[in-house]
């Protein structure tokens, strides 16, 4: 994924830099090297399955909002 920008005509140097920085934020270079830049311990089957059902419980209250205003 190598990202090249090269100057044309009388580009300002100062131009040339921001359009590589839009070409390097396009391609979510950055987003990606930042991610594999930590390393992540994966989570065991029991944390997952905890995760979900709070996920589940969370969704169930933001829906009961949705419909009755007052709570």
């Amino acid at each position: 994924m190598a990202v090249h920008a090269h100057k044309h005509g009388d580009e300002s140097n100062d131009a040339l830099q921001q359009r590589f920085k839009r070409q390097v934020q396009r391609t979510g270079l950055m987003k990606l090297l930042r991610e594999r830049s930590r390393n992540k311990k994966t989570d065991t089957k029991r944390l997952s399955r905890l995760k979900a059902l709070k996920r589940e419980e969370y969704r169930d209250k933001n829906r009961k909002k949705q419909f009755y205003s007052n709570m």
